[in-house]
């Protein structure tokens, strides 16, 4: 129902309806004219309707047996009742509102029409809701297992955009046009950055383990030089060069990684203080990487329910693109946690110069002869 503004309250601030607004108070006078046709709109439901006060009316007429039509042309005995059950959801109802909904109802004929624009606005609706679930789990530093909670909640968004391409017709030329929010910056905060500069020296001091993470890739770095050294150490590792942080620093010279600024001194020194593996800390980055990435595929999402001249069956596709994005680098974090689940290596205990990384085991024979 419409805010009903003070006396002294300008007009011209409130904000127009939603175009679903008017369809909702068509289908509704539709149905108070003719309740028969209810039986014609397909499944809606009152949680469908973005008004209260309109769900409230239709879950009443839902709750009633269809009058007579004869009597219905005759009394308003039927809206009386759909009033009256209605009221204690939606105290503000009047008779008078009823009425106005049946004027406005262009032609009760087209509710089946009005039921799918209600029908597409709730759709564009919850998926936001599933949007925003994705952006605030991806982003919750306090989950105990952050990768997975997200990766939960994206499958519960993929489910979801599955049940609505059920529900609504495709057509063709269904990509939207929505312009996209361009991916957010990277957490470049001390402890991701850490993780990095721990996985380059690691690296650097066993360049052998490096042939077997090829599922860490230099875009999953969130500080451009780090994923410049990384690409100088995969690059040294796959032509069978000697690794040190002498050849690390000789090859990021031909990159030109020391044109702004950065000595060799600083160079090498960040890659010469080794704790840990180089799959442990492969695994934070990575981890970091597929946060960032769900949370920026969520806020595509959210831009394309954002936009009204996107219809139900663009939301689903442009959706489902963004999804897929998400897919690729979920791919590569499954290479690190295979089954059995991570939890059978939780053996390791801290190194004694870091407290965070598990130390270097000798269970691997190759480990074992450095």
């Amino acid at each position: 129902m419409h805010h009903a503004p003070a006396p002294d309250e300008d007009l011209d601030d409130l904000p127009p309806p939603p175009p679903v607004h008017y369809a909702e108070q068509a289908l509704l006078g539709a149905l108070l004219l003719d309740p028969h046709r209810l039986a014609d709109i397909g499944p809606l439901d009152a949680a469908h309707f973005s008004n209260h006060a309109h769900g409230a009316l239709f879950a009443a007429m839902h709750a009633l047996p269809a009058p007579d039509p004869e009597t219905h042309r005759t009394t308003p005995a039927w809206l009386n009742s759909v009033l009256d059950t209605a009221r204690p959801q939606a105290p503000g109802l009047t008779a008078t509102y009823l009425h106005t909904l049946i004027q406005v109802c262009p032609w009760p004929q087209h509710a089946p029409a009005y039921a799918r624009m209600v029908r597409a606005d709730h759709a564009r609706r919850m998926l936001r809701l599933q949007a925003d679930r994705l952006a605030q789990t991806s982003s919750d530093a306090t989950l105990p297992n952050p990768a997975a909670t997200t990766l939960v909640q994206a499958d519960a968004l993929g489910q979801f955009l599955e049940t609505l391409s059920g529900q609504f017709t495709p057509h063709p030329g269904s990509l939207p046009r929505t312009p996209l929010p361009q991916a957010p910056a990277r957490d470049s905060g001390e402890d991701a950055l850490d993780e990095e500069r721990a996985l380059l020296a690691t690296a650097t001091a066993h360049p052998a383990e490096l042939k077997d993470m090829r599922w860490l890739q230099s875009e999953d770095f969130a500080l451009p030089l780090h994923a410049a050294l990384w690409q100088c150490l995969t690059s040294l590792v796959h032509r069978g060069e000697p690794v040190d942080p002498v050849t690390v620093l000789w090859e990021a010279q031909h990159r030109h990684l020391l044109a702004d600024g950065l000595t060799p001194t600083d160079l090498m020194a960040l890659v010469s203080t080794p704790t840990g593996s180089p799959e442990y800390w492969g695994e934070k980055v990575l981890e970091r990487a597929l946060l960032a990435r769900a949370h920026h595929v969520a806020t595509r999402i959210i831009a394309y329910t954002q936009d009204p001249a996107n219809t139900p069956h663009q939301l689903i596709t442009g959706s489902r693109r963004a999804l897929a994005d998400l897919t690729a680098l979920r791919t590569r974090w499954q290479h690190t946690t295979p089954p059995p689940p991570r939890a059978a290596r939780t053996t390791r205990t801290p190194a004694a110069t870091r407290a965070s990384p598990p130390p270097r085991t000798a269970a691997p024979t190759a480990r074992a002869t450095r």
